[in-house]
Formats: structure tokens, C-alpha cells, sequence
């Protein structure tokens, strides 16, 4: 079958398992097809896995069998993305998710027309001037290469050659203004991904539970440990924000507050040489 058949027979299957019921409206609605089209799609997803569907014919929907088995791939991830905010990657039709959902507040939001010129720049390969606002040198213009975005949970970053600095660090997109491509220069072999040597390093980190806590049991649970242990693996560069955003106490003797602090780093010694941490939890202490 083509790629647009695959992603509405995974719609459908989508619906059944997550909403309990399918119908040809709903395949019309979000694909823009024609019923005729919608039939097929049923009727295709009956052939692919019969053991899944059945039909209510006082509801005239599609139902999950009780011998219902996904035969595609559903990642948690996007699964709660759907049910929060609904599908699409334009305008959305549906304005909302499928069901009542609360979502955190997000505070920081980029200007959308400095994210474009951002995410142009890493599809394309272009050098940009920007002017950036720095906590820590004030307002300046410097010209940058960025290959990448990195959302740290409370902010969004692009990763940068910055020719400033001379080095691979994280800009804030909110605090850009007046980017735009400079078409004239050229990247050079130091300024590429594959240069960034904190981005292309892997850290293996193992979290456990925080001794401090009362009932370790349920903290494993939440995180889906196995053997007391959950094991990442992530980039040298994101770390820090890792550990932040899940309040992982990185100090030496684990001091920090366990009612805050759920989880701890296993091993400190991980983290060797990583500049991202100067925003773990706890970890300036061990130097």
C-alpha cells in the first residue's frame, strides 16, 4: 500500500484502541477524502488485521475486538500529542485535542519569524547575523552556524557555531532578533556538525531513585526502572538540561531535597568534562 494509505489505516487503528471507535467521517475529516475512499480504508484495515475491528450497528462505528492487537507502531510520545493538541503539521482544523487535556503553561514562545529564519538556516546550511541578547555580554550582532534545535523543557535553543567565541554553545531563540543569511560566506570544515564534539558524544547515565526518598518503590515505578535503575543514554551537549528539567540531584553526597529531588545520579564520574552541567542540580558542588 502507498505511504497515505499506511497513515490513515494507522489513523484507524489510532482511534480504535485510543477512543474506542472508527467511522468514515472521521477518515474524511482529518485526510480530506472521498467516502468511496474512506470504504477502502476500512476495508483494507479489515484484510490487514480482521481480529481487530468489529462494527456497531446501532452506532454505525468501527470498534476495537476484544482480541484487538496494533499491528502499527504508536509511539507514547505521539499518542499524547494527539490526544492534547490533535494532528497536523498546518492549520489545524480540529483547534484542539480528542480529549480534555492540561497541559503545563509554556512561557517562553520564539517568534515564529525568527524561528523560520533559524530553521531555514539548519535545512539549508547558511551563516546568519543575528543580534542576540546575552544574560551575561549584553546586545550584540555575531554571525552564527546552526545545525540543530534543542527544546530544554522550559526553553528553545539552536545549537551554533558561534564565530564570536570560536566555539559550539546553545543560543536562546527568543533572545535572537533581525536574523538574516549571509549568502556570501562560506562554512568552513571546523564550523559543521560533525565538528561539535559535545553534540556527537553519548553519555551513558544511570538514575535511581533518591535515597532520601520514603517509598523508593513508587519513584522506580513512575520512571519505568528495571532492577532499580533507568538507564539514558544522551547527547554530551543536553545533559545539563536532562538533568535540570527532571531534578536529578547531581551533588556528591546527595543533598539536596528528596520532596524535590525524586531522583540521583548514580555515578558522578559520567559527567566528566561536560560543559552543559553548570546547570545540574547540584553538581558546582562537586566540584
Amino acid at each position: 500500500m502507498s505511504q497515505k494509505q499506511r497513515d490513515r489505516l494507522a489513523y484507524v487503528e489510532f482511534r480504535l484502541w485510543f477512543l474506542g471507535d472508527a467511522s468514515r467521517r472521521d477518515l474524511m475529516d482529518r485526510f480530506a477524502i472521498a467516502p468511496a475512499v474512506a470504504t477502502r480504508d476500512f476495508t483494507a484495515y479489515r484484510e490487514l488485521a480482521p481480529q481487530n475491528i468489529d462494527f456497531d450497528g446501532s452506532r454505525k462505528v468501527y470498534i476495537p475486538s476484544e482480541r484487538f492487537t496494533p499491528v502499527f507502531d504508536h509511539s507514547p510520545d505521539r499518542v499524547l500529542s494527539a490526544m492534547s493538541r490533535g494532528f497536523g503539521d498546518g492549520e489545524d482544523r480540529r483547534g484542539e485535542g480528542y480529549i480534555p487535556c492540561e497541559l503545563p503553561i509554556r512561557l517562553n514562545r520564539p517568534s515564529l519569524e525568527e524561528l523560520a529564519v533559524v530553521t531555514r538556516a539548519i535545512h539549508q546550511r547558511q551563516v546568519l547575523r543575528v543580534t542576540y541578547h546575552s544574560l551575561k555580554r549584553g546586545v550584540g550582532v555575531r554571525e552564527v552556524i546552526p545545525h540543530a534545535l534543542v527544546d530544554s523543557g522550559l526553553r528553545w535553543h539552536t545549537r551554533v557555531f558561534d564565530r564570536k567565541s570560536s566555539e559550539f554553545r546553545d543560543l536562546v531563540i527568543s533572545r535572537i532578533e533581525a536574523a538574516s543569511p549571509v549568502l556570501s560566506e562560506e562554512i568552513l570544515p571546523h564550523e559543521l556538525p560533525q565538528a561539535d564534539e559535545e553534540w556527537n558524544r553519548q553519555l551513558n547515565l544511570i538514575l535511581i531513585a533518591h535515597p532520601g526518598v520514603d517509598r523508593p518503590e513508587i519513584v522506580q515505578r513512575d520512571f519505568g526502572m528495571r532492577s532499580g535503575e533507568l538507564h539514558l543514554t544522551v547527547r554530551a551537549a543536553v545533559a545539563g538540561y536532562v538533568l535540570q528539567r527532571w531534578n536529578v540531584d547531581c551533588s556528591p553526597d546527595r543533598r539536596l531535597d528528596p520532596t524535590i529531588h525524586r531522583l540521583c545520579l548514580k555515578d558522578l564520574d559520567s559527567l566528566e568534562a561536560v560543559r552543559s552541567l553548570a546547570i545540574a542540580p547540584g553538581y558546582q558542588t562537586a566540584a
